[in-house]
């Protein structure tokens, strides 16, 4: 539900992997340029769509941003699995504006038993 009230759109998901897209208009700050909520929002999406594709079963235990540019326009998050210990699963989120990075975000998700 909260990613449809973001208005965000999953264009590709696969197990490890996944790109979600969003708008930033109406989830401007005042400044005129997208909310950092609203960034962390579209890469924390992207992370769990792709650590919970492919009937996966993962929860997030730790994650962190780096805001780089401001944004004003159609942002793209992609998602990407860059380690496995088998415990912990490792993804880098970059969110981007066209070519320009917006935001470098880091998850690390727990694979936790289907009872939780």
């Amino acid at each position: 539900k909260f990613a449809r009230l973001m208005e965000m759109t999953i264009t590709d998901a696969r197990d490890g992997y996944a790109e979600v897209v969003m708008e930033t208009a109406g989830k401007e700050n005042p400044d005129g340029v997208a909310h950092g909520g609203a960034i962390f929002a579209l890469a924390d999406h992207a992370f769990g769509i792709a650590a919970n594709c492919g009937g996966k079963n993962r929860v997030a235990v730790s994650v962190h941003i780096l805001f780089i540019a401001p944004a004003t326009g159609r942002l793209v998050a992609r998602a990407e699995q860059v380690a496995d210990n088998g415990k912990y699963f490792t993804y880098r989120i970059l969110v981007r504006e066209g070519e320009r990075l917006i935001a470098e975000f880091e998850g690390i998700s727990l694979q936790v038993s289907p009872h939780v």
